[in-house]
């Protein structure tokens, strides 16, 4: 991650040092539309009822978003932004409590996710020096899990996936609009948390999540976006 943050600087410093202000009308516009490509981590925060001898270990896993964008002007500074995407992320999670199982098979869970996820955020923006324009988005979201969970659950008689498929999050993201010859180019980083238990209720107790009492997302996303 450290490279995107070196290019980032060279294209800001590029940037600061031109001798002309792009797109001067740019930002006149009502409504605007653009897309978005980056990369995700999803990560999960686990609360348990009593101390584990050995915590559920994550190993996560780097995916893909895509999406597109749709902004309407409030004023100069602000921006309602609904931003639809697909995000993709593979993680693993392993149960170190090996002494309750018979089979190294039973301890490793594949979390598939295939998000449908829908954002709807305020954005704020700083005044524009030059073609450089630094701005704070914020708000909330929801999204709808396609994947699937790979394990050995249905042996034993229990469903496979012991999680909701739908999720609500608050987001804050941090990023700075580039004004280009033709188009503006829009990296930001923004860390994204579930406020609701994703650990469906009345799962049979088992030795997997038997002990957790809740758990939630939390990502970090990574986008660039075009207009």
């Amino acid at each position: 991650m450290f490279k995107y943050f070196v290019l980032y600087f060279f294209l800001f410093l590029q940037i600061s040092n031109s001798q002309f202000t792009n797109l001067p009308s740019f930002d006149e516009k009502k409504i605007r539309f653009g897309y978005y490509i980056g990369f995700n981590q999803y990560d999960f925060k686990i609360n348990y009822n009593v101390n584990p001898e050995y915590s559920i270990k994550i190993n996560r896993g780097t995916g893909i978003n895509v999406g597109l964008i749709g902004e309407l002007k409030i004023n100069d500074n602000i921006r309602l932004s609904v931003e639809p995407g697909l995000y993709s992320n593979n993680k693993e999670l392993i149960f170190n409590e090996r002494s309750q199982f018979t089979n190294y098979n039973d301890t490793l869970w594949k979390v598939k996710s295939n998000n449908i996820h829908l954002p709807i955020l305020i954005k704020y923006s700083s005044k524009r020096v030059g073609n450089i324009k630094p701005y704070l988005k914020g708000g909330i979201s929801t999204s709808l899990n396609l994947g699937n969970v790979d394990n050995n659950l249905e042996s034993y008689g229990l469903v496979n996936n012991h999680f909701n498929k739908t999720n609500f999050y608050y987001e804050l993201s941090f990023g700075i609009d580039f004004y280009l010859r033709y188009f503006k180019f829009s990296p930001s980083v923004r860390g994204v948390f579930s406020f609701r238990n994703e650990k469906k209720k009345n799962i049979p107790d088992n030795p997997w999540t038997g002990y957790v009492d809740k758990l939630f997302t939390r990502a970090i996303f990574v986008n660039f976006s075009f207009y």
